[in-house]
């Protein structure tokens, strides 16, 4: 195999490939990227048996083949050439010369023949959604999935697609995030896709990018991101009725402001570490919100207006569930609606429900 092609090019193929290229496996080739060259073509590849990422770059091909290199060596390599032409070549050998100006390398590469097949998803169906849509979409209930193993599918987010729209869900216990937005698919599918692929899917999608093509058959799902191509191993097994979870009714209602609530928790959470875990006391009522905060560092108070409709209510809530729920709603103002001390509090817009957050209380201890 020999090429050449614009070393800034490569470099930013590799570095998003190689990030699905496995750190530490006890199969030395799932650290490498796999590099195919033929028909002025180079093909990138990297894959963990969990989630695999390609593209396609052009090169001019003097002779076609295919390699496997260790991802992270190839990739501070490629990064700190000083040319921006850059030749590779590779021997019988498996010995890759790397080269661009007066710079040159010589590294050990591995068969591709061992490098495993990715999984073909054959469904005939095709997804559409905007690139932009998707990534705010992802991003704004991915921080509720779950970092536990006591249950498998919410380390996920379930991806729901029925009647003409998409709804991203994640649950871990203690909070519930739902994103809807209309798409044009009006048939139904339902799949958990896993933490790791969503984050590679967020790093993937640029601001250009403006339709993403989605394909889902038996246990995985592919993407088409612009140029790369995004393959994902499917968590199997049944989501929670999140729904259920969701109050239709409730006692009390607050229009707030986003950023005042959230400044309001922040200096609250001065008082807390990763030892002290104390909630924060939260009154609404008369159209004041007061915080409070007694941990054994002392104490704090403070308190801002706020829309008020409904009973007096006075609810502990965890500070890294609440702050998390109001950075990810993304609006200046949200509603939220409350059903007494004990009941789940829930998050909207100020106008709609394009997302729904949930989050449980805790229990004070004069509660």
């Amino acid at each position: 195999m020999k090429f050449n092609c614009d070393r800034q090019k490569l470099n930013k193929a590799v570095e998003n490939i190689q990030r699905s290229a496995s750190s530490k496996s006890s199969m030395a080739i799932l650290e490498g990227i796999l590099l195919r060259a033929e028909n002025n073509t180079l093909t990138l590849c990297g894959y963990d048996n969990e989630i695999g990422v390609t593209t396609t770059i052009y090169a001019h091909i003097k002779k076609e083949g295919a390699i496997v290199v260790t991802a992270k060596l190839f990739s501070d390599i490629i990064k700190r050439m000083p040319e921006d032409l850059i030749t590779i070549e590779a021997d019988e050998k498996l010995v890759m010369h790397i080269s661009a100006g007066k710079a040159e390398y010589k590294i050990i590469g591995m068969s591709a023949d061992e490098y495993p097949d990715l999984p073909i998803v054959a469904s005939p169906e095709k997804i559409s959604v905007d690139g932009k849509t998707l990534k705010s979409m992802i991003r704004q209930t991915m921080y509720a999935v779950s970092d536990k193993d006591e249950n498998p599918t919410q380390k996920g987010s379930l991806f729901e697609m029925a009647n003409g729209t998409l709804s991203i869900v994640s649950v871990d216990g203690y909070r519930l995030a739902v994103r809807t937005e209309k798409i044009k698919y009006e048939g139904e599918k339902s799949v958990i896709v896993p933490r790791k692929s969503l984050q590679e899917i967020i790093n993937l999608i640029s601001d250009d990018i403006e339709e993403i093509i989605i394909r889902a058959s038996g246990r995985h799902l592919t993407m088409l991101i612009g140029e790369y191509t995004i393959i994902t191993r499917l968590i199997e097994g049944e989501f929670m009725n999140y729904r259920a979870t969701i109050p239709t009714s409730f006692s009390t209602e607050a229009l707030i402001n986003t950023r005042m609530f959230a400044s309001t928790i922040e200096r609250m959470s001065l008082l807390l570490t990763d030892r002290i875990k104390t909630p924060i006391k939260c009154c609404f009522e008369n159209n004041i919100v007061t915080t409070s905060c007694n941990t054994s560092k002392g104490e704090a108070t403070d308190e801002f207006e706020a829309q008020i409709n409904g009973n007096y209510v006075e609810i502990g809530l965890d500070n890294k569930y609440i702050l998390e729920a109001l950075k990810f709603s993304e609006t200046d103002e949200v509603r939220i609606k409350m059903n007494g001390s004990l009941k789940p509090i829930v998050i909207l817009p100020s106008d709609g429900d394009d997302f729904i957050f949930l989050v449980m209380p805790v229990r004070l201890r004069n509660g």
